[in-house]
């Protein structure tokens, strides 16, 4: 067998032109490294960890069905904060009175290899249950919009999945399968609606993992009253239930186990044991076999997953508030009034108006690719803000707060989910 040697050099350009005048292959200082499937890595490992690692299922495992989040490829014409704004253009969009071309130049819409304008259009217009299709979807991290969710106008609508999410009574996790080099690994939401393929990942595409599958009652066949019968099922692989129900004495509920594991992507200790590995593949989970250790870590899961959904009672009323008197409109730069300032825990969304108390690490708190309260106004810039969303913004500086008092009792919690973990063949 071949012996794999590494060695890296970081620094500017010159300082490594430099430095390869003086050395050769012989001066380097090398680093034997054993590369393992199943990717392989060039790089070095900490191989006990990565050994540990792998012994915890993946989240696919766990969760088998799921999919990448939705693609629209026209976000602007079929995504909107208004659902009244949204529900307009349709009408416009659907209305035979108005040319093609009017559609497509108020809208930016142009054809492409398997979309047509004025086939979509068609489509859309006999369509009598139109107004069926508007729902609200996860677009960004704590930031749900309306949608119109209509095959005729959405690039990749992934239906097999999403109509589990669709009127339903579900929540599922979102996470991707692996992450942007650069930062560390927090990159988990959950979510009640359908989700948007970058919604947590600004880089890479999100996979979304519902905790109940619904019976599929559309299809017309031999099998579809058996369907309508049928009762929602857990997405969960089958052997998981009955091994934890054997550790600890009691049958855990399928919530139990997605709040268990969305508090362990929680946990700092976790991503930063774990960060090389959480960046190349899905995340795995480790499930103690201490039961009341279990019951205690999915009891802050869910006081997490309340908070990221908006729905915690901690919110109300919220820490933050919204100050000063002006338009409510959120200015485009800095020069004109956006703008954070850490002294006075202020973020000011034009010269006059502000929310505080926003501290520092509640304004710096990233999911996945974002900085979650600078992305939210950021994606607002030269919007009035409404009541509702200024409300909304309050109870998410709160949220991001209480979030980090969380982490550090899961953080303190973790390592002993750790010591002894039920061994899973899922």
């Amino acid at each position: 067998m071949a012996r794999v040697f590494h060695s890296e050099l970081w620094g500017l350009r010159k300082q490594k032109y430099a430095w390869l005048t003086d050395h050769d292959h012989a001066s380097t200082d090398w680093e034997e490294i054993t590369p393992h499937e199943e990717f392989y890595l060039f790089v070095p490992r900490d191989e006990a960890a990565l050994e540990r690692y792998n012994g915890f299922p993946r989240v696919t495992e766990i969760m088998p069905v799921n999919s990448v989040g939705i693609v629209t490829s026209r976000d602007r014409f079929v995504i909107d904060f208004d659902r009244q704004a949204l529900e307009r253009r349709i009408r416009q969009f659907r209305d035979p009175n108005v040319p093609d071309e009017l559609v497509r130049q108020a809208y930016g819409l142009s054809d492409k290899r398997k979309w047509a304008l004025s086939e979509a259009r068609r489509q859309v217009r006999e369509d009598a249950e139109w107004q069926d299709k508007f729902t609200m979807c996860l677009y960004r991290p704590f930031d749900e919009r309306h949608l119109f969710y209509h095959p005729a106008v959405i690039e990749r609508g992934r239906e097999e999945l999403m109509r589990h999410m669709l009127g339903r009574d579900n929540r599922a996790l979102v996470t991707p399968r692996r992450v942007e080099r650069a930062g560390g690994w927090h990159h988990a939401l959950p979510a009640v609606s359908p989700v948007e393929h970058v919604a947590v990942s600004a880089k890479t595409i999100d996979y979304v993992f519902p905790l109940y599958c619904y019976p599929d009652t559309s299809k017309d066949d031999l099998f579809s009253e058996l369907e309508e019968n049928a009762e929602r099922r857990p997405n969960l692989h089958p052997d998981l239930i009955p091994a934890l129900r054997h550790a600890y004495g009691f049958a855990p509920t399928p919530e139990d186990v997605f709040h268990y594991v969305y508090a362990v992507f929680y946990a700092p200790a976790y991503r930063e044991k774990y960060a090389e590995f959480l960046k190349i593949d899905f995340p795995r989970v480790p499930f103690t076999s201490d039961p009341e250790l279990f019951r205690v870590l999915a009891a802050l899961g869910r006081r997490l997953t309340a908070l990221h959904l908006l729905e915690s009672d901690e919110l109300t009323p919220p820490d933050a508030k919204f100050e000063g008197e002006g338009d409510g409109v959120v200015a485009r730069t800095k020069a004109k009034g956006f703008r954070y300032e850490p002294e006075e825990e202020r973020v000011y969304i034009n010269r006059t108006q502000y929310f505080e108390p926003v501290p520092p690490e509640v304004w710096e708190y990233q999911v996945g690719g974002y900085q979650v309260c600078h992305k939210w106004l950021k994606d607002r810039r030269d919007r009035a803000l409404s009541l509702e969303e200024t409300l909304s913004y309050a109870r998410i500086v709160t949220a991001l707060a209480r979030t980090i008092e969380a982490q550090e009792e899961v953080d303190a919690l973790y390592p002993e989910a750790e010591r002894e973990v039920v061994p899973l063949d899922i």
